[in-house]
């Protein structure tokens, strides 16, 4: 086929416009350097727009006592020790000046009357140490990244689908793709390339991403240029998602919703955490209520569709006005639902891909030389469990922290060795999609995976589960042979599903090979045929392609960490994420 093609070049590739693609993207055109962003959405709705709640930082605008160590102790400790102890600390040193650089750039925080940004406790946290703007934190820190990036002239392409990493001798040298609307090819040459492409959620049938962000294609990308995936195992299930409108399920109910007072009822009207965590109820932490409705639902004690009751309409009308203003919209949306009269019927929904592509800590270096991967796209920061609001301050940390990287390796190369073998190899890839014409429709097996997941890798596995899920995704894999593929006059978007497709798989093979492998139950990965926690599997499961695990020893908690590691509780008066 002799489709069009476009060839670009830049010193920095950045692939993803989201929080962390773009927090990358204005360091590098903040020292000079070129750099060019690419995104499959439009950068002013990536999915850091669906942040809630807040973004983590020691500040002691609240809480004078609360240091960057203690806020390293509580992320440790919450990770169920599978973080990685350098990554934490990295990221809790340099939260402060991230919250600085988003004041520079704009950002509205909420304040205190005498100007100090505010701060609230969020996800265990020993402190008050989460700074927000309104239930909608992760929208405003997008639209100020938006507005930065464009007071520097970055070049941003929206609509932008990357099909593959460009890599010669294990030496990456740019990316291949195409456009959503008009399928145009793209080949950028690059010095070094940023992945910012988000995590994989969206392989479950009910997940709080939107209908084609998440799919798994950063696991794709990383694997095939050569770079390893970490914990693909550990994903975070956040207990309140909807169960309706069917093309909305999974969408969040925001944490504030049972941090403000809500309560969780089984089908009997049973405050049923009363069984899993008496102390704490519905402060209980993200990991245990999700297990708890789960438990709830599978004993027959669900919904009438299949989930539990959320319900905040013994609170005052003006409380939820005042805040719970995007729950309260979103319910109205989407199901004309007033949430002051009624409760919500919520399921636990996937979540947050604490794992990612494996990365160095100091740099988030990969693999492969001169490929980066920060924000949802890399691991080792969360562990078996995420802190609420740890991952957007991760983002800022790690976007400037690599961005910098990314600069000076560019700047250290005296020349760049391309492949045209591997550029060729990417354009027929493209091609021979096109020229399949076959009975298969790609959403249906897109479909097909995700049921497999839910049935089998939910948020209580098992090996028998797990064994089997590995073998339906072997019969959904022998389907691709009959996909047909079929842009038309409205674009290419069944042709970026099919790329999807390929990315969801390789992604479910990864996360059903690793959960198998990990025989216990730590944190987000519940086996119910293991349910003790084992001290033998303090490692990191690290997965190169199928049936290709590596045990990966973390290093150890430093002493001034583990001291601030203390059984204190804090869970009366915050809610516990």
């Amino acid at each position: 086929m002799n489709a069009p093609e476009r060839r670009l070049s830049t010193p920095v590739l950045v692939i993803g416009t989201g929080g962390a693609g773009l927090r990358a993207s204005i360091e590098l055109a903040e020292r000079g350097v070129g750099v060019l962003a690419v995104g499959k959405r439009p950068k002013t709705d990536a999915h850091t727009t669906m942040a809630a709640g807040g973004i983590n930082a020691a500040l002691g605008t609240m809480d004078p006592e609360d240091s960057p160590l203690q806020h390293a102790a509580d992320t440790i400790k919450e990770s169920y020790l599978l973080a990685h102890p350098d990554i934490v600390r990295i990221v809790t040193e340099n939260a402060g000046r991230g919250i600085d650089d988003l004041v520079r750039y704009g950002m509205p925080f909420a304040r205190e009357a005498d100007g100090r940004i505010s701060q609230r406790f969020f996800g265990a946290h020993t402190w008050r140490r989460t700074a927000f703007s309104g239930d909608y934190t992760g929208l405003e820190i997008q639209r100020t990244l938006v507005r930065r990036a464009a007071e520097l002239a970055v070049p941003i392409l929206d609509g932008l689908y990357i099909t593959r990493l460009l890599v010669r001798d294990n030496v990456v040298f740019g990316a291949y793709g195409f456009d959503l609307d008009d399928g145009t090819r793209h080949v950028i040459h690059a010095d070094a390339v940023v992945l910012a492409t988000g995590g994989h959620t969206r392989i479950w049938r009910r997940t709080s991403s939107r209908r084609d962000e998440n799919t798994g294609d950063t696991f794709r990308l990383a694997v095939l240029a050569g770079a390893r995936i970490r914990d693909p195992e550990l994903v975070q299930f956040h207990p309140s998602g909807l169960l309706d409108p069917e093309d909305a399920a999974g969408t969040l109910v925001s944490e504030a919703a049972r941090g403000e007072g809500g309560h969780l009822r089984n089908a009997d009207g049973e405050r049923f955490m009363r069984r899993y965590d008496p102390e704490r109820m519905e402060l209980s932490t993200r990991d245990r209520v999700a297990l708890a409705a789960f438990t709830e639902i599978r004993a027959g004690r669900g919904t009438p569709k299949g989930g539990v009751w959320l319900d905040v309409s013994h609170l005052p009308r003006e409380t939820i006005m005042e805040r719970l203003p995007r729950v309260h919209q979103t319910l109205l949306e989407l199901q004309m639902l007033d949430i002051t009269e009624k409760p919500i019927e919520i399921a636990p929904t996937a979540h947050y891909s604490m794992g990612g592509v494996w990365v160095r800590p100091e740099d988030h270096g990969t693999d492969v030389e001169g490929l980066f991967a920060i924000g949802e796209a890399a691991s080792g920061l969360h562990g078996a469990n995420r802190l609420g609001g740890n991952s957007l301050i991760e983002l800022l940390v790690y976007g400037r922290i690599t961005g910098r990287a990314a600069a000076e390796y560019s700047a250290s190369l005296s020349a760049q060795q391309r492949s045209a073998r591997a550029v060729e190899e990417a354009r027929r890839e493209v091609d021979e999609l096109l020229a399949r014409d076959g009975r298969e429709n790609v959403r249906v097996l897109q479909r097909a995976v995700r049921d497999i997941m839910t049935e089998h890798a939910g948020v209580v596995r098992d090996e028998a589960g797990l064994l089997q899920g590995l073998l339906e995704l072997d019969e959904v894999e022998e389907r691709f042979a009959g996909l047909g593929v079929h842009p038309d006059i409205a674009g290419h978007q069944d042709l970026a599903h099919a790329f999807d497709l390929r990315g969801t798989a390789l992604a479910a093979r990864a996360t059903l090979e690793a959960a198998l492998e990990r025989r216990e139950t730590r944190g987000c990965h519940n086996r119910s045929d293991f349910p003790a926690l084992d001290p033998s599997l303090r490692v990191n499961l690290v997965w190169s392609g199928p049936g290709q695990i590596e045990r990966e020893a973390i290093p150890p908690v430093p002493d001034e960490i583990a001291s601030l590691m203390r059984e204190v509780d804090t869970s009366s008066h915050k809610l516990v994420e």
